[in-house]
């Protein structure tokens, strides 16, 4: 496996970072634990001091002296887990306002909707919220740091940059993540008061990716309410741990689905939950067809998030099964994209996207295959490309 260090490889954001740093006062970069946040903000605002909310010393100083804390930064700072102490941007708030000064302030967290309700009560107009998921295949492309991976150990590794550092292997780095996300991150929210339970549904959601989500079945399976299971399915999704793909609405057919799907942000993770430890368990592994289309989807949704743009993404199924595993929707036109594990082209492929084609017509265009093999080519009308060069088709 490729190891690499961060200091090195650029971060498909850093532009627009950098551009926005012109214009707010204040940047808010939020993601999941070890995600290469601090190195980033270290790497561009190189001439700010640093300070870490996680530090005891610095946290206990913010809270009991917020002004003399932030006296001492007249030229601005990067705050790590502001979250930590919230109670410092409304006295941010006044920093700001009176210095005017673009990118003053570099703020990380890694909670997304704690952080982004804090920072809109407290720096509404004042502060760009950006999101910093883990590396992107295609940031590891460019740095030919994927190309001779198989696709399996492409899942396995997952895309979080401590694995690619170190040689630690993926299963053991994974599986502790996760257990300090349980422990550590969760004890921190009150909603959950079972430990136990909610790594069971933790496990429960991997074991639905790439499924229908269906909170009160969810639910029942766990022992716990609907309520309940919304509930930590949020906090899941505020960490950046899954999310949520929404079916799209047009009304080609008299009737859709209209529940979302549940996929995972990194496919390493994934594997972890489901108690794959090496490469060669995905080849026959049942859900491998579910791995593979969340690395995939995954992967789109870091093409816009890259970009600071929402990503519009969608899938799409009719009540009498036919489906579409994504819809992209452009300002132009809808882009369906079948997703397909196999390593050999199937002309079985083309008769999901042949049948939405036909009901979409002038509403949708340049449809797309990716699939697991290698190569990229052209079959009747539709494009297919190889897992390796997915944001192609986009």
């Amino acid at each position: 496996m490729s190891r690499i260090s961060t200091m090195y490889l650029n971060r498909a954001l850093e532009p627009k970072i950098l551009e926005l740093s012109k214009g707010y006062p204040v940047l808010v970069v939020t993601g999941p634990r070890q995600s290469g946040k601090t190195t980033l903000a270290r790497k561009l605002f190189h001439d700010r001091p640093y300070v870490s909310l996680e530090d005891l010393d610095e946290r206990s100083f913010a809270e009991e002296d917020p002004r003399g804390f932030l006296r001492r930064f007249p030229d601005g700072a990067i705050i790590d887990e502001v979250q930590r102490v919230p109670n410092i941007l409304s006295y941010l708030q006044t920093v700001v306002d009176r210095e005017q000064k673009p990118g003053q302030f570099i703020l990380t967290g890694s909670s997304q909707l704690p952080l982004a309700e804090l920072t809109s009560q407290s720096l509404a107009g004042r502060a760009a919220f950006i999101q910093l998921l883990p590396f992107s295949l295609a940031e590891l492309k460019k740095q030919d740091k994927a190309e001779n991976l198989s696709l399996e150990q492409t899942l396995l590794n997952g895309f979080y940059p401590r694995v690619h550092m170190t040689e630690v292997s993926p299963a053991d780095w994974y599986s502790d993540y996760i257990k300090t996300y349980i422990e550590r991150d969760v004890r921190l929210i009150k909603a959950v008061h079972d430990l136990y339970l909610f790594q069971k549904f933790v496990k429960m959601c991997a074991g639905r990716c790439g499924q229908i989500l269906n909170m009160e079945s969810l639910g029942a399976d766990c022992g716990i309410s609907q309520s309940t299971a919304k509930s930590w399915l949020g906090i899941l999704e505020s960490s950046f741990i899954c999310f949520r793909l929404p079916p799209h609405f047009e009304n080609f057919s008299k009737r859709l689905i209209k529940s979302p799907k549940l996929y995972f942000f990194d496919s390493g993770i994934l594997c972890s939950l489901l108690g794959i430890h090496q490469a060669d368990e995905i080849t026959a592994h049942s859900m491998r067809g579910h791995i593979f289309e969340s690395l995939i989807i995954a992967e789109m949704y870091k093409h816009f998030i890259n970009q600071h743009r929402t990503p519009p993404l969608f899938f799409w199924r009719d009540n009498k099964g036919i489906e579409i595993d994504l819809i992209v929707e452009t300002p132009h036109a809808l882009i369906p994209i079948e997703i397909k594990s196999g390593e050999t082209f199937n002309r079985d492929f083309l008769r999901s996207l042949q049948s939405y084609m036909s009901f979409a017509k002038d509403k949708a265009k340049d449809p797309g295959i990716i699939f697991g093999g290698t190569g990229n080519f052209m079959r009747e009308d539709v494009h297919v490309v190889e897992w390796r060069q997915a944001t192609e088709l986009i």
